[in-house]
C-alpha cells in the first residue's frame, strides 16, 4: 500500500497513464506560464510560497471594492463561541433594496494562502450585480499557523453572526448560499455539514467549485495527475500536512475536517459541484456527487473536459471558463428564483 492508502500497483498505474488532453487555449495559458505554474508546493518551500502569495495578491482597499460607487462595502467583525473576533467583507451592489439572498462565501488557497478581499471583484462582477446578491467573504485563518478546525470554527463563527444579525445586513436569513472555490470549497461543504449537525443556519445551496474534499490523497486522478495539474497531489499533501499536523491520516478524522470522510450526507442542501478532467480533485469531486445522490440529496455535476485546477483563474477568457461561468450562474438564477 502507498502512504495514503491506494495500492502501489494501482497508483503506479494511475502514474502511468496518460492524462486527459488540456483544452487548447488553456493548454496555451499555462505555457505563457512557464515551468513555475506547475511547480509544486512543498513543506519546505511553504513560507516562502506565502511570503510571495501575500506580496503577489495585495488586498484590495475597500475604495477600490466599492467600484466608483458600483457597490457597498463594509468591513465586520463576528465574534465566536470562543471569544475571538474574525474579520468579515460584507458587499452588496449600490442602491438595491433588500432583504437580499446572501452569498456567504469563502476564499480558494489550499488552506495556505488567500484573502478575503482579493476574490470579491469577481464574485461582485459575476454574481452580486446581475443576481442581485449581497455578499459576506470571511478571512478565516491559513495553516499551519491555525489547524483544524479553526479556519472551519472561523466560518461557522461567521455564518451565524450573518444570519444573527441579517436585519443589520438587510439580507435574507432564509435564502443563504455557501460557496467556495478549492480550499473555499472544501469549507463550503464542511461547513455545510457542520452546521446541519449543530442546528445552526439552514443555507439552501452549495456551491462547491473544485472543492478539497479528501485528505487521503489516494484517488486515480490523484495520481495520474501527478507533476501535470496546476495543483498536484504533492502540493495537496503539503497543504492537508499544513491544516491538519498530527491528524494528517488518522483513520478517525471527522468529516468536518475533510467531507469526503462523511458516511452521513442526507439533509444537506442542493449542491452544484464542478471539476476538471484534467484535475487532481476530480474523481473526489465525482465521488462527492455521487455520495450525495446516494443519500436522496440534490447536485448538480459539471466535469469540463480538458480543465486544469483554477482554469478559470489562468484563462478567464477562454470559451471553456465562460462556459462555466454561465452554468454556475444558471444554478443561482434556478436556485434563486432571479
Amino acid at each position: 500500500m502507498s502512504a495514503e492508502g491506494m495500492p502501489v500497483g494501482e497508483g503506479r498505474e494511475a502514474a502511468a497513464r496518460p492524462a486527459p488532453a488540456l483544452d487548447p487555449e488553456l493548454r496555451a495559458a499555462l505555457a505563457a506560464l512557464g515551468p513555475a505554474a506547475r511547480e509544486p508546493v512543498t513543506p519546505e518551500g511553504l513560507a516562502a510560497l506565502q511570503r510571495r502569495d501575500a506580496e503577489a495578491r495585495p488586498r484590495p482597499t475597500l475604495d477600490e471594492l466599492r467600484a466608483d460607487g458600483r457597490f457597498d462595502v463594509t468591513e465586520l467583525w463576528a465574534t465566536g463561541p470562543d471569544g475571538r473576533d474574525v474579520r468579515l467583507v460584507s458587499a452588496r451592489p449600490a442602491g438595491v433594496a433588500g432583504p437580499l439572498p446572501l452569498l456567504y462565501y469563502l476564499h480558494g488557497g489550499g488552506m495556505i494562502m488567500g484573502n478575503a478581499w482579493s476574490v470579491l471583484p469577481r464574485v461582485l462582477r459575476e454574481w452580486a450585480l446581475p443576481l442581485k446578491l449581497a455578499v459576506v467573504s470571511v478571512e478565516y485563518r491559513l495553516a499551519p499557523g491555525t489547524r483544524y478546525p479553526g479556519p472551519l470554527e472561523d466560518c461557522y463563527a461567521g455564518l451565524a453572526w450573518a444570519a444573527g444579525h441579517a436585519a443589520e445586513l438587510d439580507v435574507d436569513a432564509d435564502r443563504i448560499v455557501l460557496g467556495g472555490k478549492s480550499a473555499g470549497g472544501g469549507l463550503a461543504a464542511a461547513l455545510a455539514l457542520l452546521t446541519r449537525d449543530r442546528g445552526g443556519p439552514a443555507p439552501i445551496g452549495q456551491l462547491l467549485l473544485s472543492p478539497m474534499l479528501d485528505d487521503r490523497n489516494d484517488t486515480f486522478s490523484g495520481h495520474q495527475m501527478a507533476g501535470r495539474d496546476t495543483w498536484d497531489r504533492t502540493s495537496n499533501a503539503t497543504a492537508w500536512q499544513a491544516l491538519l499536523g498530527d491528524r494528517y491520516g488518522a483513520a478517525d478524522l471527522p468529516p468536518y475536517a475533510a467531507p469526503a470522510r462523511a458516511t452521513d450526507l442526507a439533509r444537506l442542501p442542493p449542491a452544484y459541484l464542478e471539476v476538471g478532467s484534467a484535475e487532481t480533485f476530480r474523481d473526489e469531486v465525482v465521488a462527492y456527487a455521487d455520495a450525495l445522490w446516494r443519500a436522496g440529496g440534490a447536485a448538480e455535476l459539471h466535469v469540463w473536459p480538458g480543465a486544469c485546477h483554477g482554469f478559470d483563474t489562468l484563462a478567464p477568457g477562454a470559451v471553456l471558463s465562460q462556459d462555466a461561468r454561465d452554468a454556475r450562474t444558471r444554478w443561482l438564477r434556478r436556485l434563486l428564483g432571479r
